[in-house]
C-alpha cells in the first residue's frame, strides 16, 4: 500500500511539473528536426488539427477579421 501511494504521489508531482513547464518541454522536444516531423506528420493525421493549421496558414486577406 505504501509503494502503491508513493507511486501515486510521484506521479501527480511529475505531471504538474510537466504542465507547469509545458512550453519549455515541447521547445526542448522541438528542436530535434527527427521528432519534429514525427509530431508534424502525426498531427497532419488529425482531422481537426489539420483543417487547423492548414487553415492558419493558407488563410487569405478575406478571411481576416
Amino acid at each position: 500500500m505504501g509503494r502503491r501511494l508513493l507511486t501515486i504521489t510521484f506521479t501527480l508531482f511529475a505531471g504538474y511539473f510537466a504542465y507547469q513547464n509545458r512550453f519549455r518541454l515541447m521547445n526542448s522536444l522541438m528542436r530535434r528536426p527527427g521528432l519534429r516531423r514525427l509530431v508534424v506528420s502525426s498531427l497532419m493525421g488529425v482531422p481537426w488539427a489539420r483543417k487547423k493549421l492548414l487553415g492558419s496558414v493558407f488563410a487569405g486577406p478575406s478571411d481576416w477579421k
